[in-house]
């Protein structure tokens, strides 16, 4: 088939890779604009777009693709299908309606749970036991669209967001190309979704990743694993930011010291949480670079008493 491939980050490329290998002709991919990093505010290629040009496929970055001038583009191309992978903007009706065999989106949830912009953090935070992929015919809602096939997979108990992230994206690529061969041959089943189990889960920023002591250890446990490795659960420790990379439960503790450290030996912090002891395993100072526990400990140490947050 003739695919325009529309995708941005880390997650799209090995979809795009898929499509490639299944002998599929890629023939332009539509990527968000460049922009400036780091603190030399050097421009950097979007993943899907250095990907692309790996292949020799001709990239399109369009601040807005709904514009007209950006739809008359697309349509030269005569697209067979649209393949959408974590994009960023929103299609037109022009667009949704111009592939044969219209626009197919893979989305890392199983839809209709965790519509929007942040599923696969939220699967951890949340304490999901299985989380998956859906691909899904595209309309004008955001993520509502008719589901095409899912795939699950099954949580770790230690999983973070990042490594979530990586098993969906490989799980996202197999299931875009089989969905693909079931459109081609006339066999996939499209199934309404049903509304009243819709959630929506907007994007994270970073003051999400703020510690509130008063919540139960598993809670502040799970936001940590779901925050790693962006945008990170922090606190503060005398006064400089202290994020928490990984940490564990350990029951009991009295309630009304939430936020103060409980436990401090060489080799170990603990801190009072509203249920529980959330014991620190691995962390990060501001201006240090991350690290277990007892090594921080060896050039900093801390005290039973001292406050967090």
């Amino acid at each position: 088939m003739r695919v325009i491939f529309m995708g941005t980050p880390d997650f799209a490329v090995g979809t795009l890779e898929a499509v490639v290998k299944a002998g599929h002709e890629v023939v332009l991919a539509v990527t968000q604009p460049d922009k400036p990093k780091g603190r030399g505010n050097a421009v950097q290629f979007p993943p899907v777009k250095e990907k692309a040009l790996e292949y020799g496929i001709e990239v399109y970055q369009p601040k807005r693709v709904r514009e007209p001038e950006c739809v008359a583009h697309l349509r030269q191309y005569e697209p067979d299908m649209i393949i959408v992978v974590a994009f960023g903007q929103i299609l037109s009706t022009e667009i949704l309606q111009m592939p044969k065999y219209g626009c197919v989106n893979v989305h890392a949830s199983l839809l209709p749970k965790y519509r929007g912009a942040a599923p696969i953090q939220w699967a951890v935070i949340n304490g999901d036991r299985v989380s998956g992929v859906t691909t899904m015919r595209m309309d004008e809602g955001i993520d509502t669209g008719d589901i095409i096939e899912q795939a699950e997979y099954e949580l770790a108990p230690d999983e973070t967001g990042g490594s979530l992230f990586d098993h969906l994206a490989e799980v996202g690529a197999d299931l875009c190309v089989h969905t693909m061969a079931e459109i081609e041959a006339g066999r996939a089943v499209y199934t309404r979704q049903d509304e009243t189990l819709a959630t929506h889960v907007g994007m994270l920023k970073k003051q999400f990743g703020k510690i509130d002591w008063t919540k139960p250890a598993e809670e502040i446990e799970r936001l940590i694993r779901g925050l790693n490795p962006w945008p990170s659960a922090y606190t503060s420790l005398n006064g400089k930011t202290l994020k928490i990379w990984k940490a564990s439960v350990q029951p009991g503790g009295d309630p009304a010291d939430a936020g103060k450290i409980v436990l401090a030996d060489k080799n170990s912090i603990g801190v009072q949480t509203g249920k529980d002891i959330l014991i620190l395993q691995e962390i990060q100072l501001e201006g240090k670079k991350r690290m277990s526990v007892d090594a921080f400990l060896r050039g900093f140490p801390v005290s039973a008493g001292t406050e967090l947050g």
